[in-house]
């Protein structure tokens, strides 16, 4: 088989890491440098570091971050109040594969919302499913989702991702039929996927942001105890940046 035809066969099967690598050989001459065995072993490499940033991209495309926001921009300064140990345990992400959650809390500004993307960056590079939602639009989404008939079906799509994201928690108070939905919400992924929490309201006032107080309790009781917390603190960053 001759070289056009190995690269229409390569293009025909899919294997576009392979086939740009194999064409790069001839370019850059790096070809002789390996024997039959390491070329092969090279193609192989080069298809699978492309169909693995393919994948990456793909997860951080389909997890609508609010900022493109990555673990070494985080600003560590010692007013923010922000916890590096933690920060470093976090960011291997296992929390994600023993079903752990985080709490992120702070006044406006603070950078909760940055703090928990580049956690859901680090996730999609590490190959997990993460989605980022505001509060607000989440319920929508979910209130309109049983008006349709469809409610079963959008909490299983949320419930499939392993790390879910909730920014501007509790910035409205929360009455009866959002809490039931939270509580449904909650449910189907306690001890089986990860949830961050984002929200301008000290963890001791959740309580009161809740209508119904049992629900109150059956919902914060499945979040709290076992999540870790970060409460950053300092002036706002978007001041900061202005200066």
């Amino acid at each position: 088989m001759n070289t056009h035809a190995t690269i229409e066969k390569m293009q025909k099967l899919h294997l576009t890491g392979m086939k740009r690598a194999y064409e790069s050989s001839f370019e850059t001459r790096n070809r002789d440098s390996f024997d039959n065995d390491e070329f092969i072993g090279w193609l192989i490499e080069s298809e699978d570091l492309y169909r693995n940033n393919r994948k990456t991209e793909r997860l951080l495309k389909n997890a609508r971050f609010h900022y493109r926001a990555s673990i070494e921009e985080i600003d560590h300064a010692a007013e923010r109040n922000l916890d590096r140990s933690l920060l470093s345990r976090l960011s291997d992400c296992s929390f994600i594969d023993r079903h752990e959650s985080v709490i992120i809390t702070g006044c406006t500004g603070t950078g909760k919302s940055f703090l928990a993307s580049a956690l859901g960056n680090q996730a999609c590079m590490k190959g997990y499913k993460v989605v980022y939602f505001n509060m607000g639009k989440l319920i929508t989404r979910l209130s309109l989702a049983k008006v349709d008939g469809t409610y079963l079906k959008e909490l299983g799509k949320i419930e499939s991702y392993d790390l879910l994201i909730i920014d501007d928690f509790g910035l409205q108070p929360i009455a009866n039929d959002t809490q039931v939905i939270l509580l449904d919400l909650i449910e189907d992924r306690n001890h089986k996927k990860s949830t961050i929490f984002c929200s301008q309201i000290p963890l001791k006032n959740w309580y009161d942001l809740m209508e119904e107080k049992t629900i109150a309790d059956a919902f914060l009781d499945r979040i709290i105890h076992s999540a870790f917390r970060f409460e950053l603190k300092g002036e706002s960053l978007r001041k900061k940046m202005k200066k």
